[in-house]
This record gives C-alpha cells, structure tokens and sequence, in this order.
C-alpha cells in the first residue's frame, strides 16, 4: 500500500471550486482521451494513464441516501498530460487535487476533466484526490437493467456491470484498466459494510461504525461492489484452506444457509476443472431478492439476489476465472466471461451425475432446450464474439452460443487437450485482460495439430444456426 501524500487543508481544497471552469464541451489538448475507445461504449474509460490503486473513503446515510465520499487515486501517466479525464455521474465535486496542489476541474455529462498545476510527463506516477458528495444514481444500461447505487430496504447495494461504478465514485471505468483497492465505508450502528477483498477492520464512534476492506490483486471497476445493510456474516475456509467469508441478509437465513453450506464445494470443484483459485479468498453476498434483479460475479464476493439454486452459485464462481481474473479487454468480449461460466455449469452436470456437456448442447442445438421457443430461436441471433450493440452484449447467445462454441473446441482438441486449455488459459491470463483473438491464438497454438477455423467461422463468428452440429 502506498504511503498518502499530506491532505491541504479545507480552504486550499475549496480553492480549486473558485478556480474551476465550466465544461466547454471541447477536450484540452494533452488530455489523453474521454474514452477507452470501446466499440459499444465508447465514453467508459479513459485514455492517457493507467489506475494502479483506488483508496475510498466513503459515507453514506440510507435516510436521506446521502453518499460522502473521498477518492485518492494512483496512477502512472501513459502520455504526456496537461489534463485527465475521470468517469463521474451525479454526484457534486467539491475539489480536486494533483499530488497535494489544487487542480482546475470541469464536468460534461459523466467526464470530469481534471488540469493539474503542472503538467504530467509520460510514465510520471501522481495521486488525484477528489472530495465529492449528494445523492448518488441508478444507472440504467440500454438492455434495460439497472446499476450503479440501488437503494435497499435496509441500506444500499453498489453493482457495476458495465458501467454503473461511476455513480458512486471516480474512476477510469473500463475493463481494461485494473488496479487494487482500498475502502472504508462508514454507516449507521448497527448496519454492515460489504466489500471485495478481504475485512481490514471495524471501528465504532459516535453511533456510526466504519468497515474496511483491502482488495490485492487487480479488480476491474465494474466488479466492485457494496452492500450496506443488516448481515448475518459467516467466516469458514474451504477444504483446501481458502478463507470464506459470506453476508446473508436475515429474511434468506434458511435459504442462504444452503449457500453457505455448498460454496465451499463448488470451489474445490471448480479449482480441480480450472486450476488455482486467483484471489486471496471467496464468498457471497446474498440480498433480498427485491433488492436487485440479477446475480453478479463481484470479484471475489458474488451478489445473488436471495439464495442462489446449484447452478447459479456454479456460473459466479466460475467468473472468478472467467471474467474477474481473466477479464475481457472490451465489452465486445463478454462470451468470454458468459461463455465460460455457462460451460462451467455443464460440466457441474457432467461431473455431478446429470446431463453430459453433450446431451446438454444436442438440445440447444435442437431447439428443445428452453421451454420457450423464442429463447430457443433466440440463441442463433447473432454470433457471441460480435453483439450488435450495448443493448445485447449479455443477451442470449452471449452465454448459450458462447457455451456452444467452447463445446466444439473440446470436440475438436479433445477431452484432455481441452481440460488443459481451460486451465491454461486461467493461467497464461491470470489477473490480467484478454480478447477473443488471444483466445483463438491461444488455441491453436496448444493444439497445432487439430483444425478450428470452422469452429471461429461458423460457431465463433458465423450467422445464424450452422447447418452441421457434428
């Protein structure tokens, strides 16, 4: 952990506020890019430096929704800078500051531009600090879902696929930008403060308690969550030893138990499938099904809206690999995450006395799969490596034609070449980013001697149903 430079004081902070300009609408020149230049959401991220940890410092009061917070910021400089973007929605900035000096600062829509005093050289390491505060805001993504801070019965749950962690702090909000991560959350007596990582203490004072968390190894800023509410917290360790720390909201307590109970199982299950579990612990979070409409693989600690059935908890496991350590370098590559996990709940079946991994894609493939013949229809809709838009990048053949595909790589490498490349391909990755041509490389190069080229042209990347199955 990097040793914090000294805060200025209030009125030197409130001076970069006088000192701000009101968004122009043009970039500065220098100031390294709005956007990651991803192909279906091409504001997220930011161009010109590299986020190498996030400490927050966050509170937040449920009965007004209030969310303070502070946000410090390290990063190494990839371009000479004269200014910098962050991604920010809602919320009110109330000052910035470059390595100790207040900055100049601007807003357009969820870009706040930063000018530092001085410039920035290329591979210069420098810390933003911003102060910001109000009430932040549920983000909905053009599929329709929502995200960023959902607002709970007891408190208030942060989720971030693909971009709602802009409304609750600061950031360089792309996958491709990951870094480690500190927080500090501070909230009523009697409510809890979940996070990723690992619990780094709690501290009660004046009726409010402060929970921290430290997460080590690089987290994409969409899988960052918090959850602050009434817990029933359960710590364990799986049969290997790997610590388990579980928060199960009190009305899913019988439910959950089961969770909690089976958890540990799938972990080994899925360490012996895919190799080494890639972060320093696991767990779940389990919220009130009303409280959010989706499960989502926050890394190292998934969310399940109530408790999840065997192959919900086996698909968010599986994206502990498959998408939180090895992440998708755009949101192009989400068969990638998707893809995976829904294979990983094949080979649950295979190995636990159900279907085959086969039998279970001779059904799709026939139509008879889902109860509902749209579903069916709709896997064939588009090829999984290329969505047509934001609105379908998790949509139906992202995880079912994206199972398929992985499906006929085995087929065609094998069952022991394809139980290496699972592993491999955890590993050759591992906590770093990768896109659907690394994976292809990937394959061919482990196994030379077999021929995929129909598999990326008509499976991978090919229209509508292919017209042989064998």
């Amino acid at each position: 952990m990097r040793t914090p430079r000294p805060r200025r004081s209030i009125a030197a902070a409130l001076l970069a506020v006088a000192l701000t300009a009101c968004g122009s609408g043009s970039e500065p020149e220098g100031a390294g890019g709005s956007g990651a230049g991803d192909p279906y959401f091409p504001e997220a991220g930011n161009g010109g430096y590299d986020v190498t940890h996030y400490d927050l410092d966050l509170a937040y009061a449920p009965g007004d929704r209030r969310l303070t917070g502070t946000a410090a910021i390290d990063a190494r400089a990839t371009e000479d800078l004269t200014a910098l973007n962050l991604d920010l929605q809602g919320l009110d900035v109330d000052a910035v500051t470059v390595d100790g000096a207040a900055a100049r600062w601007s807003r357009e829509g969820q870009e706040l531009t930063v000018r530092p005093r001085d410039a920035l050289d290329r591979d210069a390491r420098f810390r933003v600090v911003v102060h910001y505060s109000g009430t932040p805001e549920t983000v909905t993504d053009p599929d329709g879902s929502e995200e960023g801070w959902l607002r709970t019965a007891d408190g208030a749950l942060a989720l971030g696929q693909p971009v709602g962690s802009m409304a609750w702090f600061p950031g360089n909000h792309h996958p491709s930008d990951k870094a480690t991560y500190a927080l500090a959350v501070t909230v009523p007596e009697g409510l809890r403060a979940v996070s990723n990582g690992e619990p780094a203490g709690e501290e009660t004072k004046d009726g409010r308690t402060t929970f921290r968390w430290r997460t080590a190894e690089p987290m994409a800023s969409y899988l960052a969550t918090v959850a602050i509410g009434r817990y029933d917290v359960h710590r364990g360790e799986t049969p290997g030893g790997l610590p388990v720390f579980t928060a199960v909201d009190p009305r899913q307590a019988a439910a959950g138990r089961a969770t909690v109970d089976l958890l540990p199982d799938v972990v080994e299950w899925a360490q012996r499938r895919f190799g080494p579990y890639p972060f320093s612990s696991t767990g779940v979070i389990v919220e009130r099904p009303g409280d959010a409409g989706y499960a989502l693989e926050t890394q190292n600690r998934p969310v399940f809206p109530g408790a999840p059935d065997t192959a919900l908890l086996v698909h968010e496991i599986a994206h502990q690999w498959y998408g939180d350590s090895v992440t998708p370098a755009t949101w192009r590559d989400m068969w990638l995450n998707e893809g995976f996990a829904t294979y990983a709940q094949w080979l649950w079946e295979e190995d636990h006395g159900g279907d085959s991994a086969q039998r279970t894609f001779d059904r799709l493939y026939a139509g008879s799969y889902f109860p509902d013949a749209g579903t069916n229809a709709a896997v064939w809709s588009f090829p999984p490596a290329d969505p047509p838009d934001a609105a379908h990048v998790s949509a139906t053949p992202v995880y079912w034609r994206g199972a398929m595909v992985l499906h006929m790589v085995r087929r065609t490498a094998g069952d022991d070449a394809f139980g290496r490349l699972l592993r491999g391909w955890a590993a050759e990755h591992r906590h770093g980013n990768a896109d659907t041509g690394d994976f292809t490389r990937y394959v061919e190069e482990s196994v030379p001697d077999k021929d995929f080229s129909r598999v990326w042209e008509e499976w991978l990347y090919g229209s509508g149903r292919p017209a042989d199955a064998s």
